[in-house]
């Protein structure tokens, strides 16, 4: 077999792993996220003021953010379920730590501090745990991409050929998921009244740099023969054709129906889908082609999954605007969060169940149709890890209120402090405190240039793919190449941003 073939056997005909090992590894980003706050309160706490040094903040954001998952998706990848339980507690002793020594000062029972964090004030318009969310589902996307190359990166991770739950089945659909949470159509202020086809005039105008990617990504492998998985979308289709196409038909369906009807839109195009799938050859020629034998003759043969999986992917995107509106609806105090976050804990626990049924009645998870269950499992999962980082934001909050003056970048302000707590010893940063301290940070960076860190971590892979034999790479070997390239993009998006520098051109 030349090089090329061994690539793509080495990526086909997966299976998946369990969801319960897919959780698991959603718990790692919060507890990255909430170890590297816990350990910017504790600077502040020994020296009195926030970590400003550019090159340490982003050697620790580093090795705390990103440098786990690298490790937890490879080499650690056998205990991964002791890994969370690792962090949390390491999480615990740097907590116990800073509570500790501050506790003295405050001379305050710890119940009394839960009341009065709960009526503190946030910033209402700053929601940290979007932009996160969206920052590492890129990170781990870019991460996956060229691990899976490697063989330190379990076969179970990868995607699954036609039914399963791999983990990087679940970031394709996290992706679109992210998209639709700031898409024009949630951003949009409700009291302003707009022309009804405006977002779908802003979206045509905004996908041409997707298509335009979709076509270098084509041209590129096609004329350097890189390996590729056709049955992931097929001969000619790619993952950036198809979230240009999910929302223009978003969009377009949002301009005819009432966005915060969103959800029965999506419900409708998911149900139908399936119901095709179900009772009508349509699965066979998905699965099949025109022939049954996996035939890829005409461009709809060729690219039958990328066209058809649309329906599913349109599904989230649909349900992704409708939680995006509600994530934005008016909450500026803390008891206002904690009623949002069991509000978002029952919506995990109904499509869990909705999931089982799904799969009862009609069929397992499958990715390459991207089917009614597809759709239900990556809503599960992306409101999951979204919960996972609202606890993380308003424990960090928690903390700040102990630790005078603190602050941690990418995490809410708070805006006012309960009306007890200076009596108390607990008080709140003033407002635009913390954004005259301007703290450095790597989410932030990611942030603000996030097509171009797909893109340079896609340029990349196809980089390392081409000069290095991946397959037959040691774990050392492998591991310096999986960090070199994570820094490399990391570093270009922090000097991006330490140079307020914004490559957007359209």
């Amino acid at each position: 077999m030349s090089q090329k073939q061994l690539k793509e056997a080495f990526i086909s005909n997966l299976n998946g792993t369990s969801l319960l090992e897919i959780s698991a590894g959603l718990s790692l980003p919060p507890l990255c996220l909430l170890c590297r706050g816990l350990l910017l309160i504790l600077y502040y706490l020994h020296h009195g003021k926030p970590l400003s040094s550019r090159k340490y903040s982003l050697l620790l954001d580093f090795l705390v953010l990103v440098s786990p998952l690298v490790f937890s998706c490879t080499v650690l990848s056998p205990i991964i379920f002791f890994i969370p339980v690792i962090l949390a507690a390491f999480c615990a002793g740097i907590f116990s730590k800073i509570y500790s020594q501050t506790k003295w000062e405050a001379r305050v029972p710890f119940g009394q501090i839960v009341k009065e964090f709960q009526k503190a004030r946030l910033d209402p318009e700053c929601i940290p745990a979007i932009t996160v969310f969206r920052v590492y589902v890129n990170v781990l996307t870019s991460i996956s991409i060229l691990a899976v190359d490697f063989p330190q990166y379990p076969r179970r991770y990868a995607k699954a050929e036609t039914y399963g739950t791999g983990a990087m089945d679940l970031g394709v659909g996290a992706f679109i998921f992210g998209n639709a949470l700031v898409c024009p159509e949630v951003r949009q202020k409700p009291h302003r009244t707009q022309p009804r086809f405006s977002s779908l005039a802003r979206q045509v105008f905004s996908v041409w740099p997707l298509i335009a990617l979709g076509v270098g990504r084509l041209l590129s492998v096609k004329s350097i023969e890189y390996h590729e998985h056709t049955s992931e979308y097929g001969v000619h289709w790619n993952f950036f054709f198809t979230l240009a196409l999910v929302r223009l038909a978003a969009s377009l369906l949002l301009a005819i129906f009432p966005k915060h009807k969103a959800w029965l839109v999506a419900l409708a195009v998911a149900v139908l889908y399936q119901l095709l799938l179900s009772t009508t050859s349509l699965k066979m020629f998905i699965l099949h082609g025109s022939d049954g034998r996996g035939s890829r003759l005409g461009f709809l043969d060729a690219n039958r999954e990328g066209l058809f999986s649309l329906f599913g992917y349109l599904a989230i995107y649909l349900v992704s605007v409708q939680v995006g509106l509600w994530l934005l609806q008016h909450r500026s105090s803390v008891r206002g969060w904690l009623e949002a976050l069991g509000g978002l804990a029952l919506a995990v626990l109904l499509l869990w169940v909705l999931l089982q049924l799904c799969q009862a009645c009609t069929e397992p998870v499958s990715r390459r149709m991207a089917n009614l269950p597809f759709c239900t499992w990556v809503l599960a999962h992306c409101l999951l890890l979204l919960a996972f980082f609202v606890l993380t934001d308003l424990s960090l909050v928690f903390t700040k209120l102990l630790v005078k003056g603190s602050s941690v970048p990418c995490c809410w302000k708070v805006v006012q402090a309960p009306d007890s707590g200076k009596k108390q010893g607990m008080e709140a940063v003033p407002v635009g405190r913390q954004d005259k301290l301007s703290q450095p940070c790597l989410i932030s960076a990611i942030n603000k240039n996030q097509l171009l860190f797909f893109l340079l971590a896609n340029v990349m892979t196809g980089a390392v793919n081409i000069l290095i034999d991946t397959i037959h790479s040691k774990a050392a070997f492998t591991l310096c190449i999986l960090h070199l390239y994570m820094f490399l993009n990391c570093l270009i998006m922090y000097i991006l941003h330490a140079r307020n520098i914004v490559l957007k051109f359209w």
